[in-house]
């Protein structure tokens, strides 16, 4: 029996091939899958050796986040617990979703205006 919300690939009978997080939905006789921010994942492949992977939307026109896929239209699912996988897909969904911000400190390197700097560096220009 499936359980309730669990990251999956899915491989559909048209041929693409998800990663996702899962829902399954019984109405009746009739099961089905919620699929939240599916994703496809393609290994980028530099001289014979993977050196990551490239994760891109499914659908690249949509901006909905949950699908219902019929079950008659999987042609296998495999549940994935790898946390690392996990974890480029919620970074992933984070980043793409526009929820991800990163704050400017110190440990980045210099902060200032662009003006400032420039004036900066053109005095440091002019003394060398």
């Amino acid at each position: 029996m499936l359980e309730d919300d669990f990251y999956a690939t899915i491989k559909l009978k048209c041929g693409d091939e998800i990663f996702c997080k899962v829902s399954p939905s019984i109405e009746g006789e009739k099961t089905s899958l919620l699929i939240c921010d599916p994703i496809t994942i393609e290994e980028i492949v530099i001289r014979g050796k993977v050196n990551g992977y490239k994760l891109e939307p499914w659908l690249k026109t949509c901006s909905e986040g949950f699908f219902l896929i019929d079950l008659d239209d999987v042609l296998t699912i495999s549940e994935n617990s790898d946390i690392e996988m996990i974890s480029y897909y919620t970074d992933y969904i984070t980043r793409l979703n526009g929820s991800f911000e990163s704050q400017l400190d110190r440990r980045m390197g210099h902060i200032g205006k662009v003006e400032e700097v420039r004036k900066s560096l053109e005095k440091i220009f002019e003394k060398s």
